[in-house]
């Protein structure tokens, strides 16, 4: 994916409803630091400096997807006890639906405590509940997720083995799911996944995808019969495998196969890295994308929280920024209508005046460079619509363009007087001059003022139109006539 559609996924993640159903529990550190031995054993004194307390397990995939941007519910089952109260607190204040929440009397809230001195754990205290819930509380969850059905656009299951994926369970939420077409993706636990069986994707490590399917992962080859046979056991549509230091492996049904190499620039702490995986695929496959371009997303993402300590967040802008797109900065410039219009609107709330111009820009050539800095020149920051190929054939010819509407915008995007960028793919830039709403909408002057597209929408809000004259003798149609007499 390029970087303007991977920005308008994150845009459009306010529209995504998810629901996280799983093992919940909180993670809690205990920062400090270890001077000295103790003299009652021989282990370290921690003096702690720090205490924090982490919404953790499944929890944790709810607070990725709040990050995101997306509208989160959970369902799940905790102990009637504090820490159960002090997750719920934490949920209802970061927006997160919590109805499909049930307390159990009998059972303890899950909480971690590790306690980290010089970056590393030193050691890590559990206090959970391990027993599967009940039937009464397995009806609760389908009874909510049956309600709640309509308004759900995927479903994260985020499996801990504490007790509340049980398999009736996992089996009633996936065939639901499957009935009303939701992709279920899977964050899978245990040796035995046809419990799964259905789900759309799963996305074991490399140490549970040896375990689940029997083969010792050690190259390509024996890495390729695992995940063919996991496909194949759990009927899914895609596989994907996060091999550490060594990327993901995505498997498809069909058999295709896609090996991702890393993003993590330096490791600091594993925690929690699989619920930002889940996250972020959950997210782009309920956006619209494809299991390849999400695959790569969820690693950038994990790739990002493992250079932090403990169970951590990822921001949108924290994965844009880790992608590594190759065009540098020009990149940045190039955005889709829905996500510029962000950008503008933000812009114009600083009192910067946006100036609006639109062509194909097919082969630049001076004549174009100097009529887009007379362009900036009107305002603070100039905005390029640029014709589709599409828009160019229909407009131009079935022989333009002769460079592709990507190359056409990264060579616009290198210019200092070109802030962003912008392909649309209609006849004429009427809507997008509508939804950017420029102050100063620029055309050349072989234009009449009456002739220009847009100016009746740019006047009605008090903006106005300027006319610039072109560079005389230098045109596109010149350069190809000049070719053409040259080396025709």
């Amino acid at each position: 994916m390029e970087r303007k559609d991977v920005e308008s996924l994150f845009v459009h993640a306010r529209d995504i409803r998810a629901l996280v159903i799983g093992d919940l529990m909180l993670d809690e550190y205990l920062w400090g630091r270890a001077d000295r031995i103790s003299p009652e054993a021989p282990v370290q004194v921690v003096d702690v400096t720090r205490e924090e307390i982490r919404i953790g397990g499944a929890g944790n995939v709810a607070n990725n997807l709040v990050a995101l941007g997306c509208r989160v519910s959970v369902a799940s089952v905790v102990g009637g006890d504090d820490n159960g109260s002090i997750l719920l607190r934490a949920f209802t204040g970061k927006g997160i639906d919590v109805a499909g929440i049930f307390e159990d009397p009998l059972r303890t809230t899950g909480r971690k405590t590790r306690i980290v001195a010089a970056n590393q754990q030193i050691v890590r205290i559990d206090r959970e509940s391990r027993e599967p819930i009940g039937a009464e509380y397995e009806r609760k969850i389908m009874e909510f997720l049956r309600v709640r059905g309509e308004e759900i656009d995927v479903i994260l299951v985020s499996d801990y083995l504490k007790g509340v994926l049980t398999p009736s369970l996992l089996g009633a939420v996936i065939a639901f799911a499957g009935e009303r077409g939701i992709p279920v993706v899977v964050d899978p636990k245990g040796n035995d996944y046809a419990k799964y069986r259905g789900a759309t994707v799963l996305t074991p490590n490399r140490k549970e995808a040896e375990a689940a399917s029997g083969v010792a992962i050690r190259d390509m080859e024996s890495l390729g019969h695992a995940g063919a046979q996991l496909l194949e056991v759990a009927d899914l549509t895609a596989l994907v495998i996060t091999r550490s230091e060594e990327g993901m492996s995505l498997f498809l049904r069909d058999g295709g196969v896609v090996h991702i190499p890393t993003f993590a620039r330096e490791v600091f702490d594993v925690t929690g890295a699989g619920d930002t995986v889940l996250a972020v695929l959950g997210m782009a496959l309920a956006g619209g994308a494809g299991f390849a371009e999400s695959a790569r997303l969820a690693n950038a993402a994990a790739g990002v929280a493992v250079g932090k300590i403990g169970t951590s967040t990822v921001s949108p802008a924290e994965i844009v920024g880790s992608l590594g797109f190759h065009h540098g900065d020009g990149d940045a410039k190039i955005k889709n209508m829905d996500v510029l219009a962000t950008v503008i609107e933000a812009e114009r709330a600083r009192g910067r005046r946006v100036v609006f111009t639109n062509g194909c820009f097919d082969l630049i050539h001076v004549g174009h460079v100097k009529y887009l800095q007379k362009a900036r020149a009107f305002g603070d920051l100039l905005v390029l619509g640029l014709n589709s190929d599409a828009s160019v054939r229909r407009l131009k010819g079935e022989r333009r363009p002769l460079i592709g509407e990507a190359e056409r915008a990264h060579i616009l995007a290198a210019l200092d007087c070109i802030d962003y960028v912008v392909i649309f793919d209609e006849d004429t830039p009427l809507r997008l001059i509508e939804t950017l709403r420029p102050s100063i909408l620029v055309k050349g002057g072989d234009y009449t003022p009456e002739g220009v597209v847009g100016k009746d929408v740019v006047e009605s809000y008090g903006g106005r139109v300027e006319l610039v004259e072109f560079v005389d003798g230098r045109s596109t149609t010149n350069i190809i006539e000049k070719i053409l007499n040259s080396y025709g």
